[in-house]
């Protein structure tokens, strides 16, 4: 994994709350890893959300009242 020139910014911001995460504030890496599981990162999702662990596309549309 590539060293982040923007990765104490991103940290700062990141609502991920998942601790073994090793892409934890290398964004570009975490929508890469995310999207080729069909996810979203933990930033598109509120903080009760994000705390299920379920990046789905689907909660996240009835997270914001769509399906």
């Amino acid at each position: 994994m590539k060293d982040c020139v923007n990765k104490k910014t991103n940290i700062a911001r990141c609502n991920c709350t998942y601790s073994g995460c090793a892409r934890h504030g290398i964004c570009c890496e975490c929508i890469a890893y995310h999207k080729d599981l069909g996810q979203l990162p933990a930033c598109y999702f509120d903080k009760v959300a994000e705390r299920t662990y379920d990046r789905s596309i689907e909660n996240y549309l009835k997270q914001r009242g769509g399906t």
